[in-house]
């Protein structure tokens, strides 16, 4: 398929030779970190300013053409995938950190500017933006999904990290909404409306973030338990016992193989907590040895301090690479990707209860998580050209969702929506997911803003 020509007319007037159509473009667009794909766009645009966004989706609006924002690719649920094909608006030219206030700790940026590269930006300042994925994902892409990571235990989600946004709305209307104010009781939250919408409600051109003082001390370890129920039951008396930990991240037995394997470590091939503690010295030597404490009575053992930044880094480079590094232990397997979240008086049972779902299905499943706030993953390695196995991940995963959602939790904590869990969000939400396709309508009534996602499908 291609564009209509009066509208790739019009498109190539407001971009020149940053409007493309080539095979490789489009196809570039069509792929996804997880085993996701879809049908290639029918072109792909990359726009330099909030005008230029409106501007295509002002013509394509008025052409009815769908438009799929995308940042760099690294979601899980395939959020940026072009279903009904369309433009895909890829966004990463808008990489400026347009302004850093640190004296009211806020920066605001383009969303294409990446976690990393507004952090470097930060560095002289004494600042930092502490929301961590583990990818270097696009801060608009990371706003659109509600990303979190290893750090949310402490610092929160980008729920919590956005203050403001600029955004376009499908008819070509650019808005702002929120304030760099600490609060405000001013009508809708129209930026927690956006932060989370995947795209389906509008496109964001700016972010003013909330950013955060470097911490005096940091300290991170890594730990091994003898059985995994050993391990998240830690977890849950670690954090009821209200020591402000900085990251609190589980891995199983599967995925210290794969670090040791992908990262050269030399992990015992047992569950592992890593951990991270930020604040002045005394309280980080104290935190620390209340953990210490803690994780003892549960068996902890080899206990292994990253006593350095460069050590620290390393650890949390590895943890990071736990995606690519866990598909290396079946090479030529897809990985399907799948997370919940749940109250964490529930944490041991669900996690027990999904490494029973793997091993009875016979796949190979590495479990890990930012378990501090009851969020855990599971990366279900599968041949992609087995029905069956695929159909065996996918049985897993909503089984996973189903005992989230019975026990108050949710069917993803970070990974999104996307396509993969379209078909749960009935069951966490009953009506309001219609009402969720309401506000969607009214937003962008000829629904070009990334089909096929999220919300329920129009009449």
């Amino acid at each position: 398929m291609s564009l209509p020509a009066a509208l790739s007319d019009r498109l190539r007037g407001i971009l020149g030779t940053r409007l493309s159509q080539t095979a490789a473009d489009r196809d570039h667009h069509a792929q996804s970190e997880a085993f996701h794909r879809s049908p290639p766009p029918d072109a792909v645009a990359w726009p330099e300013s909030a005008e230029e966004v409106a501007a295509i989706l002002r013509a394509c609006n008025e052409a009815r053409v769908p438009v799929v924002a995308w940042g760099t690719g690294t979601s899980l649920e395939g959020h940026a995938l072009p279903m009904k094909g369309g433009l895909s608006l890829d966004l990463s030219r808008m990489d400026k950190v347009v302004e850093v206030r640190a004296e009211d700790m806020q920066a605001s940026v383009q969303p294409g500017v990446t976690r990393e590269a507004l952090n470097t930006e930060l560095r002289a300042t004494g600042l930092f933006f502490p929301v961590d994925p583990g990818a270097n994902a696009s801060l608009g892409g990371m706003a659109a999904t509600r990303a979190s990571g290893t750090t949310a235990v402490r610092y929160g989600t980008m729920r919590d990290n956005v203050l403001a946004l600029q955004v376009v709305l499908a008819d070509g209307r650019i808005i702002r909404t929120g304030t760099r104010a600490a609060k405000s009781s001013a009508g809708y939250d129209l930026t927690g409306l956006f932060v989370g919408s995947e795209g389906t409600l509008g496109v964001i051109t700016e972010l003013t973030l909330r950013l955060h003082g470097q911490p005096e001390e940091v300290a991170a370890a890594v730990c091994a338990f003898d059985s995994l129920d050993h391990a998240v039951e830690c977890v849950s008396a670690t954090i009821q016992s209200g020591i402000p930990m900085a990251r609190i991240e589980f891995v199983d037995a599967a995925s210290a193989r794969a670090f040791n394997l992908h990262s050269g470590s030399a992990m015992p091939e047992q569950p592992h907590l890593m951990v991270e503690f930020h604040g002045s010295p005394g309280a980080v030597r104290e935190d620390a040895a209340r953990f210490g404490d803690i994780a003892a009575e549960f068996g902890a053992q080899g206990f292994d301090w990253a006593t350095t930044a460069e050590d620290r880094a390393r650890l949390w480079r590895m943890r990071h690479g736990a995606y690519h590094a866990c598909l290396a232990l079946r090479p030529g397997a897809s990985g399907l990707a799948t997370d919940v979240c749940v109250p964490m008086s529930h944490l041991p049972a669900a996690v027990h209860a999904a490494a029973e779902d793997i091993a009875a299905e016979g796949l190979i499943g590495p479990i890990l998580g930012h378990v501090g706030d009851g969020n855990f993953h599971a990366l279900l390695l599968v041949d992609p050209a087995s029905p069956d196995e695929i159909a065996a991940a996918k049985r897993i995963a909503t089984r996973m969702a189903e005992r989230a959602l019975a026990v108050g939790g949710t069917i993803s904590g970070e990974h999104g929506i996307g396509i993969g869990k379209r078909g749960l969000m009935a069951a966490q939400h009953g009506e309001g997911w219609q009402l969720m396709g309401q506000i969607k309508a009214a937003l962008d009534p000829h629904g070009i803003l990334n089909p096929g996602k999220l919300v329920p499908d129009r009449n």
